[in-house]
Order: C-alpha cells, then sequence, then structure tokens
C-alpha cells in the first residue's frame, strides 16, 4: 500500500470521470460528496440523486478503480443528496444530458 497518497493525489485520479449519460464530471454534477483518508484507507462518500439508481454499481466501480491503480485501500459509501445538490444536480443534467445508457 502507498502511504504517501493525499487527498489531492484522490481527488486528480477521479477528477475526470464522466457520467455515462450526462455531459460532466462526477465531481461537478455533486455525485463525489467528500474524499478523506484515515489510516491508510481512502473514504470516498458518494451522493446519487435517486436511491436504487440504475447505474450505481457502474458509478462506484468508475471511482473505485483509478484509486486502486493508486494502491490505496478505497472504502465507498453511498447516499442521497440533499434537496439542494439534487436541484443543482438536475439543472445540469438538463443542460448537458447526452442518454445512451
Amino acid at each position: 500500500m502507498n502511504k504517501n497518497i493525499t487527498k489531492e493525489d484522490i481527488r486528480e485520479a477521479i477528477a475526470g470521470i464522466k457520467h455515462p449519460a450526462i455531459n460532466h464530471t462526477l465531481l461537478d454534477l455533486g455525485i463525489i460528496k467528500d474524499i478523506s483518508i484515515e489510516n491508510d484507507k481512502t473514504k470516498i462518500i458518494l451522493a446519487f440523486p435517486f436511491p436504487n439508481i440504475p447505474i450505481r454499481d457502474y458509478l462506484i466501480n468508475s471511482v473505485r478503480e483509478p484509486i486502486d491503480k493508486l494502491g490505496i485501500e478505497v472504502d465507498i459509501k453511498v447516499t442521497v443528496m440533499s434537496e439542494e445538490e439534487l436541484q443543482r444536480f438536475l439543472v445540469l443534467e438538463q443542460d448537458a444530458w447526452k442518454g445512451n445508457i
């Protein structure tokens, strides 16, 4: 395990991950809600717009893979967006919807 990984390294590793149906990154959309490192383990909180979204596992894996490549353990937790976060997400979704999922 690489013990010199920083929160910024994690952010850089996942910064370019785009939503498959919306032309924005998961960071832009607010899906990646929090990144922390505790006891040589990265903790990521993903906030989805709705519970049980059909691409849940796809999004989780798209975040997990680049972090795994850094050589640090990752723990991903899932929550649902707040009303304010959801409204922001929906505006971005409407402006950049590309579909095809």
